[in-house]
């Protein structure tokens, strides 16, 4: 935790400086030399203990910095005699490194304290009862009791009991949800009213808090465009100042006064030197990533976080995105000589082993379960095999399209906006199953917010055209791309991304495709696959999908600040280099322009972890709105 600014030892150099600096000053003025003098180099050697012996290391290994340019000037101003001028550079340089180490720190402070939201101890279920055990030692699988209030050591499955738990500190989202047996529950929220039972499903030193933290750590090493082009400027301005300002002392010794140009090249040195440049982005990006886990969205790259503000489209797969995951069966069609259960029964039998949304939903609506045998999948048309005698086919109109009597039925199912799922016996179609997976309550609310940032939406589907343009007409989507198997979207992604910087938003597998070849891919955390997590650039770890104009509305702002941060950075060095050429401002009036500035840029940058990047999500007439 950082300690307040006058506790802060960190700054001690500094402020030791500051404060004989101005009295060194004051003696100066008032007539008293020596002990002016004195003070003044007791100010320099504070400031420059900060930051003259780390740019002799970095020389030592054949790398040149701002350091080193502040360093050959100040000490060209002592050589000149100018003690008063080379301490207040020191002291302001070393002030503006140690407000620079302040605010990176303070940027991933926040993201630190999501390993807080962990408890020190969490008790176990043992086979002679319940122990406390610190909460790093927690094993897959042991048996954690989380009581009224208490927080949740790490990912877990609740065993026994129900309870509301809130999970705001970890993914943005204010209202409690309700859990029972069967429900995940993931590391950091709190428990309700009622004690839990919870069945680890990650160690507690790796589980999805600590997965986010070490995401979010790293992000920042992987540098985006507006990153590398600060580097690109940067690296090559340090000796190209160091020649320059070598030409400016080398052209007095031409004219004959060298001290003069010697004095103007000190003076070049350090108003040509990037210190501004260099901490232009990376503050940003650090602040604006920290403050963008807080509620529930993980950057993983500062390349994703720029490319996310780019964003003009933003193509939805349907199925688990735009709809609950959560499908059911609401309408069974069939042949004469079938009953409703012969059908679900038969479907069942073959889905049983599948992991498809509609599969669990098949099953469950099915009385009676069947064995089957050699069941075959064939991806993204449907599943193949034996019920006892009987040959069964299952799966897609588009697979199974020779409906005859019950083409009518499975067009009613489609405009409904079901998912029709189709049943073959032995070489005849027997019944059709409707399935509907609901819109999420906030899909609508998400397309019109995004409208209003001027993004383009896109539904990109494996279902049919009439299911899924009838689940886009409830959400607001107008261009819908339906019956796409995976490399279908990857295709139209690849498509979209060509003609504007394009997002996509998936959580499955077969959307790991189209999230890697997306601009970015964003992965909807909590119900996510890894394939689909591990391809994304971004991930949610809520589930709700106003987080998505929410997060990119936080990424444009930081961009714009990093825009202006890199513009005013390089304006300082273009307006304060002929000033200090010609001798318009001397040593002092460059070194006080150029720490303020870059103390602004600092601020600047700060100012990325602000305002929309702490949108949170909060009750408004009874239902949650994004704030």
């Amino acid at each position: 935790m950082r300690p307040p600014l006058w506790r802060d030892t960190a700054l001690l150099p500094s402020a030791i400086g500051g404060v004989t600096l101005l009295a060194g000053y004051l003696f100066e003025w008032t007539g008293f030399p020596i002990p002016a003098l004195v003070l003044q180099s007791v100010a320099l050697l504070a400031g420059a203990y900060t930051f003259v012996p780390g740019a002799i290391r970095r020389l030592a290994r054949g790398r040149l910095g701002v350091g080193l340019l502040m360093t050959i000037a100040a000490i060209g101003a002592v050589a000149l005699g100018h003690i008063g001028e080379a301490a207040a550079l020191a002291f302001l340089f070393s002030l503006a490194e140690a407000l620079e180490d302040r605010a990176m720190d303070r940027a991933k402070e926040g993201l630190r304290a999501l390993l807080s939201l962990i408890p020190d101890t969490v008790r176990v279920s043992r086979l002679n009862g319940d122990v406390t055990i610190p909460a790093a030692e927690v094993r897959e699988l042991d048996i954690l009791i989380v009581g009224a209030g208490e927080r949740v050591a790490t990912d877990g499955v609740v065993v026994e009991g129900r309870s509301g738990i809130d999970t705001s500190a970890v993914t943005g989202e204010s209202i409690p949800i309700e859990v029972g047996p069967g429900d995940a529950v993931p590391a950091g929220s709190v428990n309700g009213a009622a004690t839990l039972r919870i069945e680890a499903t990650a160690d507690g030193r790796d589980n999805s808090l600590t997965q986010i933290v070490e995401l979010v750590e790293q992000a920042h090493a992987r540098k985006g465009e507006r990153a590398r082009l600060a580097d690109r400027i940067a690296r090559p301005l340090v000796p190209a100042v160091l020649i320059i300002a070598a030409l400016v002392a080398g052209f007095g010794f031409i004219v004959g006064d060298p001290g003069l140009w010697i004095e103007r090249a000190l003076v070049v040195l350090v108003a040509a030197s990037p210190c501004a440049l260099a901490i232009a982005v990376p503050v940003t990006v650090i602040s604006a990533i920290g403050s963008a886990s807080k509620f529930g969205v993980v950057i993983k790259s500062g390349e994703a976080f720029e490319q996310f503000g780019t964003i003009r489209t933003v193509a939805l797969d349907k199925t688990g995105t735009l709809t609950r995951n959560e499908p059911e069966v609401v309408s069974v069609a069939t042949t004469q000589g079938r009953s409703r259960e012969d059908i679900l029964a038969f479907a069942a039998a073959l889905e049983n082993t599948s992991t498809h949304p509609l599969a669990a939903a098949i099953t469950r609506a099915a009385s009676d379960t069947f064995a089957a045998t050699d069941v075959v999948e064939d991806a993204g048309h449907g599943l193949t095999g034996r019920v006892g005698p009987t040959r069964v086919r299952v799966g897609n109109t588009r697979w199974l399209s020779d409906l005859g009597e019950l083409a009518g039925p499975a067009d009613e199912m489609a405009g409904d906006g079901m998912t029709v799922v189709v049943v073959e016996t032995d070489g005849r179609v027997s019944g059709l199953i409707g399935v509907r997976d609901e819109l999420r309550p906030e899909a609508a609310e998400t397309i019109s917010l995004l409208d209003e940032q001027g993004i383009r939406t896109v539904m990109l589907t494996g279902d049919n055209e009439r299911t899924a343009r009838a689940l886009a007409a409830q959400a607001g989507v107008t261009d819908v791309r339906a019956e796409q198997l995976p490399a279908d979207k990857a295709a139209a992604i690849s498509s979209l991304a060509a003609e504007s910087p394009t997002a996509m938003v998936g959580d499955g597998i077969n959307d790991a495709p189209a999230l890697a070849t997306a601009t970015v891919g964003i992965a909807m955390g909590v119900k996510g696959s890894a394939a689909a997590i591990e391809s994304a650039d971004i991930a949610f770890t809520g589930n709700d999908l106003r987080l998505i104009p929410a997060a990119l509305a936080h990424a444009r702002r930081g961009r714009r600040i990093m825009t202006v941060n890199i513009a005013l950075a390089l304006a300082i060095i273009i307006v304060l280099f002929p000033l200090a050429l010609f001798g318009v401002l001397g040593l002092a009036g460059v070194v006080l322009v150029h720490e303020v500035a870059e103390v602004i840029v600092i601020l600047n940058g700060v100012r990325a972890a602000r305002r929309t990047g702490r949108a949170t999500l909060k009750v408004s007439a009874g239902r949650p709105v994004l704030a």
